[in-house]
């Protein structure tokens, strides 16, 4: 087996930023493509995130390199300045596959652009996947979308590690949490302008991993929009959030400790009855009604566990 290989944080943030641009390209390209006319706006959203997606992992590429002459090199020959393409070279497949879906992204970004009138260039229109030249467009540009998002999996397998030394489905396991995530993103966008759009009278989110790691976000952009906001987890009020109303999580881990304690000492754990939350709590930050313009009854605030002055 060969040597772990030297990837520092540099690498690290261009494969996320990579996948993360390739991930919203190819499911602005499948909405396009197979999505109803007024889902066009999400795909729009999909081609402005992997723009400076696509630019920021070329940059983190080249700082890594040390020189950005290397970058070059990957694709020019030195001597005779002809293109060099060495298929056999995960390197050298990597680096004209983000040289060109570089490109298809560029073309899909100023088509939003013009789509959105702010960008006065009719010509632009002629990207637009409805039409032919556009469709053809969209899914090269996805299938090369489809296989940035992968790369990090295809260089991992040819490191000839003993986990995933030539593990042909490596690449689209990196696939799948591209294309999780970059769902996860436009979404969340696309569904909180909406609701701020469509002056909807409130907001109510649902227990979510992806949405509590945003919950500084989320709780900031119903403030700022003066949106009421209910959640689901104290934690979210205490980013901003205007209130909360769930389980207490400290108590359920606490309860997870005792399941615990149960096991070592020799109980089985399918014996172990399935218990439900007992304490709830709700959360109330005065500080966010009162930005956003919001009385709260002074009923409601006897009977929260927590208020937030």
């Amino acid at each position: 087996f060969s040597a772990p290989p030297e990837w520092g944080w540099l690498i690290v943030f261009y494969f996320f930023f990579g996948g993360l641009a390739g991930g919203c390209y190819f499911l602005g390209v499948l909405i396009d493509l197979f999505g109803r006319p007024e889902d066009r706006p999400l795909a729009r959203l999909g081609y402005y995130i992997s723009f400076p997606c696509i630019i920021i992992s070329g940059l983190l590429l080249t700082l890594d390199l040390g020189r950005p002459l290397r970058f070059w090199h990957m694709l020019i020959e030195s001597n005779t300045y002809r293109p060099m393409f060495k298929y056999w070279s995960p390197m050298s497949v990597g680096s004209w596959a983000l040289l060109v879906f570089g490109i298809f992204v560029f073309l899909a970004f100023l088509e939003a652009l013009v789509e959105d009138d702010r960008l006065a260039w009719p010509a632009g229109r002629k990207f637009r996947p409805s039409g032919m030249l556009g469709g053809v467009i969209a899914v090269i540009g996805g299938l090369f979308g489809f296989y940035v998002a992968g790369y990090t999996g295809v260089l991992l397998a040819v490191t000839n590690r003993p986990i995933w030394s030539d593990t042909p489905l490596l690449g689209m396991l990196f696939v799948v949490s591209a294309a999780s995530i970059s769902y996860f993103v436009p979404m969340y966008h696309y569904q909180l302008s909406g609701a701020v759009t469509g002056r909807a009278h409130a907001l109510i989110t649902l227990p979510d991993a992806m949405l509590f790691s945003s919950r500084v976000q989320v709780a900031k952009f119903a403030a700022q929009n003066r949106v009421p906001a209910m959640f689901p987890e104290s934690e979210f009020v205490n980013e901003g959030g205007l209130m909360s109303y769930g389980p207490n999580l400290p108590d359920l881990f606490r309860r997870a400790a005792v399941y615990v304690d149960k096991i070592l000492k020799g109980a089985k754990p399918a014996d172990l009855p399935v218990e439900q939350p007992t304490k709830f709590e709700l959360v109330i930050n005065l500080k966010t009604a009162k930005q956003i313009g919001l009385t709260i009854p002074q009923i409601v605030l006897y009977r929260a566990d927590r208020v937030i002055r």
